[in-house]
């Protein structure tokens, strides 16, 4: 580690770069010409970042600090940036052949970030976590869990019950998802018998199936607190036809807060996953699958288009005209889901997404 004391005159303009980690952050100053000034170790605390910030600013006056990681480890440095209105930026980590000739460690990365911050390539402007988009997502992300887990419960429900002794079997299979779930959780097995197979089977039916309950409860408790909230994020989202809480949610948090930060409504579909990636090569013309992205705003934009082939007349007859041009159904999908992501762009930033929209 290597760490140079500030000299008396400072440097007029200076930039950072920040490799951050869940106990440290290592931080690094260069001078507009990108010479290394000085890097130094902090702890990963709010006295940390306040001291990483104050060692930074020792050097000169701080115009910009590239941060890696600001959605996970560097988010709380990155908020206190922020407040400080210091331009913060987001930095990829470094590619596999500049590892290769630098080498890998915290005072190289952070150098590697202070330059990329000063140099502008490969970077983008951070979410603010801060705000109502915010709170949406950390509900979502307890919704989602919710969710996977009354998937992976009802799964082992179906599983028990195929290898169940034949009476128990006889009795459950065949019955709808909801009256299996009721049937499962009034089960009162005598537990003095559990070593019997047939009886630890029904206790594991019950409280799968209790568990089934349970979750299905805390769903719609998170959907109770989640439609209001989107609501009032951006209530003409809503109004989208097709567009309901859940997938209207996916698409504000994939935005952020401060969607200002996405330049054009490309830069959205690039974000989403659905802008096609140019793959031309001498006289052969043509764009390939966009495999990248956020996945879950690519599934939401998906829903979206379903839902309108289905009910909407004349996202049908944009497919009828489509299939005889001779184009596919996945390939129609394609092209709606580009031209929903422009539509829906356009409502997510001319809306005034709250207090801090």
């Amino acid at each position: 580690m290597t760490s140079i004391t500030p000299d008396a005159t400072p440097i007029s303009e200076v930039a950072g770069g920040v490799d951050t980690h869940q106990d440290t952050h290592t931080a690094a100053v260069l001078d507009v010409v990108g010479r290394v000034l000085g890097t130094e170790q902090f702890p990963a605390t709010a006295a940390g970042y306040a001291a990483l910030l104050a060692w930074m600013r020792a050097f000169g006056q701080l115009t910009r600090v590239g941060v890696e990681g600001t959605g996970v480890y560097g988010a709380g440095l990155t908020r206190l940036l922020h407040a400080e209105h210091i331009d913060v930026i987001e930095i990829d980590r470094p590619d596999r052949k500049t590892r290769r000739f630098q080498g890998k460690s915290d005072p190289i990365d952070a150098i590697a970030a202070a330059r990329t911050a000063l140099a502008g390539h490969r970077t983008g402007t951070p979410k603010q976590r801060d705000g109502q988009v915010e709170a949406l997502r950390c509900l979502r992300i307890a919704r989602r869990s919710a969710i996977d887990q009354r998937a992976d419960t009802q799964r082992q429900i179906k599983t028990l019950i195929v290898t169940a002794p034949d009476e128990l079997r006889s009795q459950l299979r065949g019955l709808p998802t909801g009256k299996l779930i009721a049937t499962c959780a009034a089960l009162r097995p005598d537990r003095a018998h559990a070593g019997d197979p047939a009886t630890a089977t029904t206790i594991a039916l019950a409280c799968l199936a209790r568990r089934h309950q349970q979750l299905t409860a805390e769903i719609n408790q998170l959907d109770e607190l989640l439609h209001p909230l989107v609501a009032a994020i951006n209530p003409a989202l809503l109004a989208v036809h097709g567009v309901g809480p859940d997938t209207a949610g996916q698409l504000l948090v994939t935005a952020g807060e401060n969607h200002d930060r996405l330049g054009s409504e490309a830069a959205f579909a690039m974000l989403c996953g659905v802008a096609p990636i140019p793959a031309s090569s001498g006289k052969t013309h043509r764009h390939r699958l966009n495999r990248g992205g956020d996945r879950q705003a690519n599934a939401a934009l998906y829903r979206i288009a379903l839902v309108r082939l289905r009910w909407d007349p004349r996202t049908r007859a944009y497919m009828d005209r489509r299939t005889q041009d001779g184009l596919s159904k996945k390939e129609i999908i394609r092209c709606l889901k580009r031209y929903i992501a422009r539509e829906l762009y356009r409502i997510i930033t001319s809306n005034d997404q709250g207090p801090n929209g």
